[in-house]
């Protein structure tokens, strides 16, 4: 065979190979290793959970699933790795908190919501209302008669995201005025509730959890639309009273946009039975998380109502929609 066809077969065996890199289809996925995206830091409830299913996912895919950390900026660092990926061996996963706000925090983004494609949601993130214990507050409703009958006094902090949306618009609707605090870091928001220099905050319980095991901080309420499994005395916001102060955590899988339909379904329904798994489930939990593991359609429905509570919140607190269309 002379040179000339030698260089002619191998051209057509390259184009082939490209035809059928992309896009993926269930069958033939994993080709190569697969990443995971995660916009916090390594040891954070969602960090543990994608270490967790990853694991499983590995033994079930025969391919090593990597586990990436990219914290900071408002999770911008890390879904702006996963855009620019662009391909389906790259997958995100997030609280979907970490971007429903972002409409109200930025006139512009590296991204656009369709990138974003759900694939599994995963879990729950409880979200407590946490005050001092020696504050003696031991309700919602203490706390908005405290802060009517004080306003401007009782301290509040405040972190950017989904949950500070809905604590300022809900207070906002009461009526009730406290100071906003700003932090850049929730442990020190933390520190600060369980001495007593700020009253309120909302954050997730696995932040909380060592100051209330302290006895220093009480979870007067969660957000989520059901009682936590660990916290089972606790009322939900809605039971309350105060159904303006609901907000459920999500987190899930995404893929990019373009992931073939089978694709994604197949990775879900492994995502799903990872995550049930009887030595995963329970190393969830005790990250704060209720595990609920759930498909695309389900977390696709789910991201909607938090954006419409979100947008609500903003609202309400009289915070208008930054991000132009």
């Amino acid at each position: 065979m002379n040179r000339r066809k030698l260089l002619a077969l191998a051209a057509l065996g390259t184009l082939t190979l490209g035809a059928h890199a992309t896009p993926a289809t269930a069958q033939g996925w994993p080709q190569r290793s697969v990443r995971f995206i995660v916009p916090l830091g390594p040891g954070s409830g969602v960090d543990i959970s994608a270490r967790l299913i990853a694991e499983k996912l590995a033994a079930k895919w025969g391919k090593p699933v990597v586990i990436e950390n990219k914290p900071g900026a408002d999770a911008l660092v890390a879904i702006g790795a996963f855009v620019s990926a662009n391909e389906d061996h790259t997958l995100l996963m997030a609280p979907t908190s970490t971007f429903t706000a972002h409409p109200f925090l930025h006139e512009k983004l590296p991204y656009d919501a369709k990138d974003l494609v759900p694939i599994a949601r995963v879990s729950n993130t409880v979200v407590a209302v946490g005050v001092p214990t020696s504050s003696g507050i031991t309700s919602i409703d203490d706390l908005l008669k405290r802060a009517k009958a004080e306003p401007g006094k009782l301290m509040s902090a405040s972190a950017t995201g989904a949950n500070d949306f809905v604590a300022a618009g809900f207070l906002k609707q009461e009526n009730a005025e406290l100071t906003r605090v700003p932090y850049r870091d929730t442990v020190q928001a933390i520190n600060d509730l369980a001495e007593g220099r700020i009253q309120f905050y909302i954050a997730a319980f696995a932040i909380m959890r060592p100051q209330v095991q302290a006895g220093k901080v009480k979870v007067i309420a969660i957000t989520n639309s059901e009682r936590a499994p660990m916290l089972p005395e606790v009322p939900t916001a809605k039971e309350a009273g105060h159904p303006n102060l609901g907000i459920d955590g999500l987190v899930g899988l995404f893929g990019p946009k373009g992931m073939a339909d089978d694709l994604r379904n197949r990775i879900a329904a492994d995502v799903i039975e990872a995550t049930n798994d009887a030595g995963v489930a329970p190393k969830i939990a005790a990250t704060g998380q209720i595990v609920r593991p759930g498909g695309a359609d389900e977390f696709a429905k789910e991201i909607e109502v938090q954006s419409k509570v979100v947008a609500t919140s903003a609202a309400a607190a009289g915070v208008k929609r930054m991000l132009q269309n």
